[in-house]
Parts: C-alpha cells; sequence; structure tokens
C-alpha cells in the first residue's frame, strides 16, 4: 500500500498491555518494538514538578487514593516505589526518540509554562511535540512560539480558521472512529497532518493505514508497527 511506511507509529502511555502505562519500563518497551515516538501524560504536582500521570489521582494505577495536585514530586515518588517519572526522566529515557506531550486536564498557563521549561532545560524541544485540547494548545504556542502541536480535536465539525491562526498546529489530532476519508482529504486541504488515536484492532488500523492518515497513536505498538511494515 503506497505510503503506509510513512505512518507515525506511537505508543500510547507507552507499551501499556504489556508494562504499565506512563512508566520508564512501558516507554522503553514500546521504543524496543519498533515505536517512532511515545506518547505521555503529563500533569504537576503540588510543587510544580511535572511527572507522568494521566488521571487526577493515584487511584487507578497505583492504588493510592490520592489527588496528585496535593502531593509533592518527593511524595508521590514514595507512594509509587519511585515508579511515577518526572518529565525529566522520561526525556532522558526517550533520549533520541520522538516524544507525543499530552496535557490532560485543561493545565492553566503557569502549568504549561513550567512543562515547556522543562522540555526546554532537557534539550528536548526539537524532538517534543504538544497535544491536547485548544486551551492547552494556545497555552503552548504562548510558552513556545516555535513548538509543534498535534490540536486534538472531537468533533465533526472543523476547527475555526482564528483558532488554527492561533495555534499553528502541525498536526490537528481525531479519535479514530471519527475519521473517514473526506474528514482526512479535508485535514491535509488545509495543510495539516492527521494524527488519530487510539485504534487497538488490526481492522481499525487497516482502514487507517488505507485512508492515508499520518500518525497512529495506539496501546498495541507492537501490532501497528507490524501491520505498517507489511506483516
Amino acid at each position: 500500500m503506497a505510503g503506509m511506511h510513512t505512518v507515525t507509529a506511537v505508543a500510547h502511555r507507552g507499551d501499556p498491555y504489556r508494562v504499565r502505562e506512563n512508566t520508564i519500563d512501558s516507554l522503553r518497551s514500546a521504543l524496543d518494538r519498533g515505536a517512532d515516538a511515545v506518547e505521555i501524560d503529563v500533569r504537576l504536582t503540588r510543587d510544580g514538578v511535572p511527572v507522568l500521570l494521566h488521571d487526577e489521582t493515584l487511584r487507578r494505577l497505583w492504588e493510592r487514593d490520592r489527588p496528585l495536585r496535593a502531593l509533592t514530586a518527593a511524595e508521590v515518588s514514595g507512594l509509587t516505589d519511585g515508579r511515577v517519572p518526572t518529565l525529566a526522566e522520561a526525556l532522558a529515557a526517550t533520549e533520541g526518540s520522538r516524544v507525543m506531550l499530552d496535557l490532560p486536564g485543561a493545565p492553566d498557563l503557569r502549568a504549561v509554562r513550567r512543562v515547556v521549561d522543562v522540555v526546554r532545560e532537557c534539550g528536548a524541544r526539537d524532538r517534543v511535540y504538544y497535544c491536547a485540547g485548544a486551551r492547552a494548545m494556545l497555552a503552548v504556542r504562548a510558552a513556545d512560539p516555535a513548538a509543534e502541536i498535534a490540536l486534538t480535536w472531537t468533533t465533526l465539525a472543523p476547527p475555526r480558521p482564528a483558532l488554527l491562526e492561533a495555534v499553528r498546529p502541525r498536526w490537528l489530532n481525531y479519535r479514530f472512529s471519527l475519521v473517514d476519508r473526506a474528514l482526512a482529504e479535508r485535514v491535509h486541504r488545509g495543510g495539516h497532518l492527521l494524527s488519530v488515536w487510539t485504534p487497538d484492532t488490526r481492522r481499525s488500523m487497516r482502514r487507517l493505514l488505507a485512508l492515508g492518515v499520518d500518525s497512529i497513536t495506539t496501546n498495541r505498538i507492537g501490532t501497528l508497527c507490524a501491520l505498517r511494515d507489511g506483516g
């Protein structure tokens, strides 16, 4: 299939069906299995340290019913045996690989600036790109005029031109079930790359590859890489 090998294979929170999501081991597992990029979720602790956690609390992954925003980074480390990495640790562990950095929970400008600052301090600006909704991506654009952005969009109605002008995304990032040929053509016609999340079945992956999407974020990175590479 023409163009199949150009699809960027993004590992959603690492390799979560094999190793606990958003951990260093999970990120390394995904990269070892062929991921072009890893997607991570970043939130701030009470003392302003960006760490990898999708949820607002430690309950689902770590069986500690404590909100992250009420804990210091040291307390998080103590409650999780040091297995919730800081953003700086994750960037060090993925050196040389692309990182798609998701900002859940509609963070404010101060929080976004802290995340962008850590990326800069780690020397990772050239390999990190950001994804989330309009509010968070406007904050990223304000914090770093050169940041690469994937604007997450959850409806079939296209983003307004004024928003696209303000955010200047390279990618439009859609839930995979919304994507059909017409949407793919519209995104490309507008000069954007099309990123999709998170198909986990071979059937869905094959459909998206046939539609010519530019990036697929999945929980089953090994399956995607095998399909993309002709397996």
